[in-house]
């Protein structure tokens, strides 16, 4: 075959496989935000509250955990449930900040609060880094110190 009847093909190949790696990350940073929130406040982030909170079957969440464990993002004790480790805990605060950015970007143009948090469920996860800068520099705010945000 001739390399140029391969290349569209190939380049529609790596947008899907893209768009498929970011929704993967996306899941896997909810997972983490999610066990943030729940040691916050609760203490304690079992699978099985894991799994109600993200509306999966126990099965699945297992499954998410058993992939944070493996980035190195978490790991669980024995009757104790999943926690974060220092990797975790640092990307947890990373989406907290771009999550809080896009809401308050959003509240800025005048979208209402609850739509501006649902909203951002789904824009914090596929923003890039510059338009998260610019989100910033609209909003007034410095870039942050240290390596380039999620």
């Amino acid at each position: 075959m001739d390399s140029a009847e391969d290349s569209p093909a190939t380049a529609e190949a790596a947008r899907h496989a893209s768009a498929r790696e970011a929704r993967a990350a996306a899941v896997l940073e909810d997972y983490v935000e999610l066990i943030e929130d729940l040691l916050a406040t609760t203490g304690e982030a079992r699978p099985t509250d894991i799994a109600r909170r993200i509306g999966v079957s126990h099965a699945t969440a297992i499954k998410a955990i058993a992939r944070l464990k493996r980035e190195g993002l978490a790991h669980s004790r024995p009757y104790r449930g999943v926690f974060l480790t220092e990797a975790g805990q640092a990307l947890a605060a990373k989406l907290r900040a771009r999550h809080r950015l896009v809401v308050d970007l959003l509240l800025a143009l005048g979208v209402p609060p609850e739509v501006a948090e649902h909203d951002a469920e789904g824009i914090e996860h596929h923003v890039s880094e510059a338009s998260l800068e610019a989100f910033r520099r609209f909003l007034g705010r410095p870039t942050p110190p240290g390596p380039a945000q999620p």
